[in-house]
């Protein structure tokens, strides 16, 4: 019988079980797991299911028991990928689940931005603004046409090739950036640093490597129009926060819509959530964009099949 320990419960909606495969096993949960917790939790586990416990080469080299690693995600960057393969514990995650609803979750921050509908809500809330101001209607803030825009996108897979199908559905002009530093443009590619002067929206979607942290720091930033939005849903450490911090309270963008940050959870005080409840301009969401009712179902049969295909097969 193997024992699978699940390190991250509440990383999956609590409407959705992960269905228990179907070998002989032993199931252990724990909604959290600390870095402190991890080894006594997993010393005993054949398979680990884990979103975000950082599994590292010191922990792994003290798990002789493991087997396999069960990501409930499609980022494997909390996993010491060498260290597994050295140690011959297989590593399995989870792709394609959410291509549907990031790239809605995207077209709905864009809309979100571009229409100011933030802004505009805020005044409802804080200040009554429209009851107030005297006529059928105000417009303090830009609403300026989704339609026509230059959307430029950093990365063509699943995820960003399905938002560039979305975005040209609505009349936007999409186009991919080439990798920084190239030494050749691939065909329906744009150079690196003109995508970002190009554009009317920028999206990031590529990976997170030592080649794309910060890939948004003061430098292209600094090369985008002042009335340019950034979208990221892809992972927090993609952008400087602070470099992107001074660019919204300097007006040097137009605004930001952000589903991850470089920390999750947030603190209390980091610098983006206490400029979000001034910056009318900044949306922040909690890391839900890929979290629709059938993107989860997908996930959590997708964990259950590479559980049981590393039983049947070894693989």
């Amino acid at each position: 019988m193997l024992t699978i320990v699940f390190l991250d419960r509440t990383g999956i909606p609590a409407t959705h079980e992960i269905p228990r495969p179907n070998f002989a096993h032993q199931w252990i949960e724990y909604d959290r797991t600390s870095a402190d917790q991890t080894y006594e939790r997993a010393k005993e586990a054949d398979i680990i299911i884990t979103s975000k416990v950082l599994l590292t080469r010191e922990l792994l080299a003290k798990l002789p028991k493991l087997k396999l690693i069960a990501i409930t995600a499609t980022g494997t960057n909390n996993v010491d990928m060498a260290a597994a393969q050295e140690l011959g514990i297989v590593v399995k995650n989870v792709t394609g689940y959410s291509s549907v609803t990031v790239p809605e979750h995207v077209m709905g921050m864009i809309y979100s931005l571009k229409h100011s509908l933030m802004s505009y809500h805020r005044d409802q809330i804080m200040m009554d603004r429209w009851a107030t101001c005297g006529q059928f209607c105000y417009v303090d803030y830009p609403v300026t046409d989704i339609r026509g825009s230059t959307l430029a996108i950093f990365g063509k897979g699943n995820t960003g090739s399905e938002v560039a199908r979305l975005a040209q559905a609505v009349g936007m002009r999409v186009i991919f950036a080439e990798h920084k530093n190239a030494q050749a443009i691939r065909e329906g590619y744009v150079p690196f640093e003109e995508a970002f002067k190009q554009a009317d929206i920028v999206s990031l979607h590529c990976p997170l490597t030592e080649q794309t942290q910060h890939l948004i720091n003061a430098e292209t930033l600094a090369l985008m129009k002042p009335t340019a939005y950034l979208i990221n849903t892809g992972r927090g450490p993609l952008v400087d926060e602070k470099a992107l911090l001074e660019a919204l309270e300097n007006r040097q963008i137009a605004g930001a819509a952000l589903d991850v940050l470089a920390k999750e959870p947030p603190e209390l005080n980091d610098p983006l959530m206490l400029a979000a409840k001034r910056l009318p301009n900044l949306l922040i969401t909690p890391h839900v964009a890929w979290a629709s009712d059938s993107a989860v179902t997908t996930l959590v049969n997708k964990v259950t099949e590479n559980m049981e295909t590393f039983v049947a097969t070894g693989k």
